[in-house]
């Protein structure tokens, strides 16, 4: 595997407490800045703001402007609220400069303030609310800096904050991870460089990370230099006796529908050959396992050929009342899968071992040995068999977390989430939708953090993109999923969302527990080797050329045939 070595900014330590004001420069610095407006109502989380008459500040960043954070002095703390709408109800078309300005500020969280005992400290929500006529001034860089500063010793930096790009935009490690974090936005937004760049940000920080990422358009092979180990179907192998029963039904017979009894003989059977490979020579020394255990979901080899030995066993031993054609069709589906070369990574070996240890640590990345990222490509595979892949990786990941009491915490990435755990139930693979879910309901408590990426919020499972604590919400044009991420956003700054449809390149609106309050953050550039590149074809290129290979279209068929894409290198 080639790997390309960047120069990598790292990421400063945010210690807890290092930017907060004291008490004498916290009332200083307030009492000294420009004061833009006053308070003339409060209703709830939100607030309207009187602009003060007279010019306009030279110096925009002194203005309010959409999504700029405000703070307002209420006395024993100083609430910080973001601008959600501004107009001039009555404009003077004689005097234009004499109208009058409303703010609407949506109410966010307070600073404390700071005493000769304890600094100051910010928390979300609002205890002691606004007054009117108590001055609102446009957030000074102090203020942003001790907020972006809250996370601590285990925040690292992302990017910029948009109203000021000297304020580092930081997120919380612990956080973003312990409670499953959400990358969204349309084609083109930048959401593969967002979850390079935020993983890349962490591993700085934390170098012994557990990390997966689940590739469908092979595109972060070289986003992480020499610290990762990338699977291509050529490579990686996931034995068939890993599958659950319900993963194997549906790899043998999808939609299940008409094959009863077919499931039924399989589900006495599987147990049976698994008790027979371990009661052989082929049982590890040096794991113990207890035959009477065995279940039909327990990973434990067993041989194809020794299920179609019972099969036909069965068959041997069936009065001339039973119908035979259950017996038949079932064996034969069996074969059918097991020549099938889309499945040959599963079902390809030729001998079966208890390598399940070696393949967890393979794709955990136990030990992590420099390289703590597995990147799974899963371009070029049929989509049924990558949803076999989908459900295994995440449903192992699960189970590794649960029957280690989480020690070894996994973030498992999983872009295109709208693919595997759709909105509609009936839609896609049951038992990977059915994965995920129960790893967004349940991972945190295992030690394993669910990342979805996805460009149609509204086409994902609402119970998956609920349970994402921290968002980074990308450009969005399509109503419908600007809706749907407006229902999953926790913080009540759903009119932030509104500039979703011209957030630039590399933009995000961050909301969620990860981060200390909802922005507007713009991500720091990855170094150009480092940006992640799909194999997307150029049609200015592609037709600027004749393709006079004779043997062109013989290489595709051959792949085609042998459902194995050979993916060229990326230049």
């Amino acid at each position: 595997m080639t790997s390309l070595k960047a120069r990598v900014r790292k990421a400063p330590i945010m210690r807890k407490g290092a930017a907060a004001p004291t008490a004498e420069a916290f009332d200083g610095a307030f009492q000294e800045k420009p004061r833009v407006g006053t308070v003339v109502s409060v209703t709830g989380s939100h607030a309207l703001v009187m602009l003060a008459e007279g010019k306009p500040a030279d110096d925009r960043a002194a203005r309010p402007q959409i999504g700029a954070i405000m703070s307002i002095d209420a006395g024993s703390s100083v609430v910080l609220g973001l601008v959600s709408a501004m107009s001039v109800p009555a404009p003077s078309h004689d005097n234009p400069g004499a109208a009058t300005g409303i703010v609407e500020v949506e109410l966010i969280g307070e600073f404390t303030k700071p005493t000769i005992n304890a600094p100051a400290r910010f928390r979300r929500g609002v205890s002691s609310y606004p007054t009117l006529g108590d001055g609102v001034h446009v957030a000074t860089r102090d203020e942003l800096t001790a907020l972006f500063s809250i996370n601590g010793i285990s925040s690292v930096r992302i990017g910029a904050v948009k109203q000021d790009a000297q304020i580092p935009a930081t997120v919380n490690v612990d956080e973003v991870f312990s409670r499953h974090c959400a990358i969204l936005g349309t084609t083109g937004a930048g959401k593969s460089c967002a979850v390079a760049l935020l993983l890349r940000a962490v591993l700085e920080r934390f170098p012994n990370g557990h990390i997966v990422i689940l590739d469908p358009h092979n595109e972060y092979s070289k986003s992480f230099e020499d610290r990762s180990v990338v699977f291509d179907p050529t490579t990686f192998t996931l034995p068939y006796w890993v599958l659950t029963f319900d993963e194997l039904v549906e790899v043998l017979f999808p939609g299940r529908s008409g094959y009863a009894e077919e499931i039924e003989i399989l589900a006495d059977l599987v147990p049976a050959a698994k008790k027979m490979n371990l009661s052989g020579a082929s049982r590890a020394a040096h794991i113990r396992t207890d035959v009477a255990a065995i279940t039909v979901d327990t990973p434990t080899p067993y041989r194809i050929s020794e299920l179609s030995t019972l099969i036909d066993k069965s068959l041997g031993g069936l009065d001339g009342t039973r119908n035979t054609t259950p017996f038949k069709r079932l064996k034969n589906r069996i074969a059918t899968i097991s020549q099938d070369a889309r499945y040959a990574f599963m079902f390809g070996s030729l001998t079966v071992q208890d390598n399940l240890t070696e393949l967890l640590g393979e794709l955990f990345r136990i030990p992590v040995n420099g390289r703590p990222v597995s990147v799974i490509e899963l371009g070029g595979l049929p989509t049924e068999v990558v949803q076999v892949v989908v459900s295994v990786v995440s449903r192992l990941a699960f189970e590794f977390g649960l029957w280690s009491n989480g020690a070894a915490p996994i973030a498992l990435v999983c872009e295109d989430a709208h693919r595997y755990a759709p909105a509609n139930p009936n839609d896609g693979f049951a038992p990977t939708r059915r994965s995920l879910i129960r790893l967004a309901k349940e991972g945190r408590k295992v030690g394993v953090s669910l990342w979805v990426a996805s460009q149609r919020p509204t086409e994902l499972d609402p119970t998956v993109l609920s349970q994402c604590n921290t968002i980074f919400a990308m450009r969005l044009a399509n109503q419908a999923d600007q809706e749907a991420l407006r229902a999953a956003v926790p913080d009540a700054s759903t009119s932030l969302l509104s500039c979703l449809p011209s957030l630039g390149l590399g933009e995000a609106i961050a909301v969620g527990e990860g981060v200390p309050m909802p922005t507007r953050i713009r991500f720091d550039a990855l170094p150009s080797n480092a940006v992640p590149r799909s194999l997307m074809a150029s049609f200015s290129d592609g037709w600027s050329v004749e393709m006079d290979d004779d043997s062109f279209i013989e290489r595709i068929v051959e792949q085609w045939r042998a459902q194995r894409m050979l993916l060229p290198e990326i230049e």
